[in-house]
């Protein structure tokens, strides 16, 4: 199957995830946005439509579906809601991704039912204060003690952290080792030391949660260990492609979003006797917002059919992730613009797309990391 060939699954896959954003994600956006809380009773659902588990097979209670479907889904629940499709997408990648890959039988019978279904939330906590893009120097700690690991550290920006029942946590087990001495843990958010210390204020993606995690003695069984020890920063990388594609799918969601509000205001604002849309500057901007945006949705789906059948892509996850999310910040900008200055008012969520579509530069890798992911690429390859 070629990438621009969609199959009948995978249009299936896009019109349900298309209709549930719309009957239940946007009406209540506003409301999510204002509060900082998406509720419960939308993660249940999206757990019953096999959105929580896309790419789990069904042995372990997912969807089992392919990654171009994967893809669409985020798309279509990202428009519906950005914070909604950033929950999801990293729900479904650095969730379940490392417990699928690296899990031994007892974690993926105890865990992934539970994420898949939508019962549980999962969370990655990689990053800390000092430690961003920089994922080999951390500063937590595990130590053995017991047939217990016992860890020490900070996390920051974790997504789902507020919400989520597991988390995965990386820390360095053997300081010696340098990079090689990171390792990864299953740590239930119940356990005692595994503390939310705040769930920050954000520009964007508001209903998301996004929490400063704490672990002060937080003790967990030996088994708990993901992988074998040592290999937390292979674990941490692995899931890279998989990540980008549904972070570039999410930015996607959102510009389309905005791109379909503001062609609906520009066919029914009138402005010198005339719709907008017949004013050729702002016919111009529409133009060329759909030509990015459907760019954008090329970039992505080449990333995902090559993911899908196991071809390393990690050049082309970073260009989809780069192009779409740097897209998504200048589509949603047209957007204002078309709307003027109605569009800078909360009433209309043109101004809230715009706020969500700016973290998609930031989260899964930045935007410069991404060039220099393509260059190192590029550097290897001979043409």
């Amino acid at each position: 199957m070629g990438f621009l060939e969609l199959s009948e699954e995978q249009i299936m896959v896009r019109d349900m995830a298309r209709d549930f954003a719309r009957n239940e994600l946007t009406p209540h956006s506003e409301r999510w946005d204002r509060d900082g809380w998406i509720d419960d009773s939308v993660i249940a659902q999206m757990g019953d439509l096999g959105l929580m588990g896309m790419v789990v097979p069904e042995e372990w209670g997912g969807a089992n579906v392919d990654y171009v479907s994967y893809a669409l889904a985020v798309e279509e629940i990202s428009a519906g809601d950005g914070a909604v499709g950033a929950m999801m997408s990293i729900h479904n990648s650095v969730g379940c991704g490392p417990i699928l890959k690296y899990g031994s039988e007892e974690q993926k019978k105890t865990w992934l039912g539970e994420l898949a279904s939508g019962r549980s939330v999962g969370c990655f906590c990689l990053t800390e204060p000092q430690a961003g893009s920089e994922a080999n120097n951390l500063k937590t700690r595990a130590v053995l003690k017991d047939g217990k690991w016992v860890l020490n550290g900070s996390k920051q920006f974790v997504s789902n952290g507020k919400r989520a029942a597991l988390a995965i946590v990386f820390a360095v087990t053997d300081p010696e080792l340098g990079k090689k001495g990171i390792s990864a843990f299953l740590v239930p958010t119940n356990t005692p030391g595994f503390i939310v210390n705040r769930v920050e204020k954000k520009l964007g993606i508001r209903g998301s949660d996004t929490c400063a995690i704490t672990l002060d003695q937080c003790e967990i069984p030996e088994s708990n260990l993901l992988g074998p020890r040592g290999k937390g920063l292979a674990i941490a990388l692995s899931n890279l492609e998989g990540g980008r594609i549904g972070i570039a799918a999410q930015a996607l969601g959102i510009a389309r979003a905005a791109f379909e509000s503001a062609l609906r205001y520009s066919k029914e604002r009138i402005q010198f006797g005339v719709p907008l849309i017949e004013h050729q500057s702002v016919a111009g901007f529409l133009a060329d917002m759909q030509t990015q945006i459907n760019a954008a949705r090329l970039l992505i789906l080449q990333a995902a059919s090559m993911r899908e059948r196991n071809v390393p892509c990690i050049s082309e996850a970073s260009q989809a992730k780069l192009f779409a999310s740097e897209m998504a910040e200048a589509v949603c900008s047209k957007a204002i613009q078309i709307y003027g200055g109605y569009g800078y008012l909360e009433d209309y969520p043109v101004e809230r797309h715009y706020r969500d579509a700016r973290i998609t530069q930031i989260y899964e890798g930045t935007s410069e990391v991404q060039r220099l992911v393509i260059a190192r690429v590029l550097k290897e390859t001979d043409f």
